[in-house]
């Protein structure tokens, strides 16, 4: 049973760097690779949300969106003969991954009250 899984995955490997010159092991070695990044940067974008440190807050959502969107960068730089598709969801992922980010930075910004 785990021989034909592990055959199987090999074929699906294999076809996806063959067909579209994107290696699946890859992707998944650089989204579980970024994932300390990823919940590390959220842990200190918080932290310096509520000590009200604004340059801060913009370094570490950079951080956050840039370990959010890394894996779908592999596939956008990398990949050759993608499904339009697959453009579309990269694109609405990574979009949504932006508006995300702004809108929590906006609605804990109104959240903490001014110290003027």
């Amino acid at each position: 049973m785990i021989e034909f899984i592990v055959a199987k995955f090999d074929a699906i490997t294999k076809q996806a760097v063959d067909q579209y010159a994107v290696n699946p092991v890859i992707f998944l070695v650089i989204f579980l690779g970024c994932a300390p990044f990823f919940y590390y940067s959220l842990f200190r974008m918080m932290r310096a949300l509520a000590k009200k440190r604004g340059k801060e807050v913009w370094v570490w959502s950079t951080v956050f969106l840039c370990a959010t969107a890394a894996p779908f960068i592999y596939v956008l730089f990398f990949g050759r003969n993608l499904p339009w598709w697959v453009y579309g969801i990269i694109a609405l992922l990574i979009g949504q991954g932006i508006f995300s980010l702004i809108r929590k930075l906006r609605s804990s910004k109104k959240a903490t009250p001014s110290t003027h």
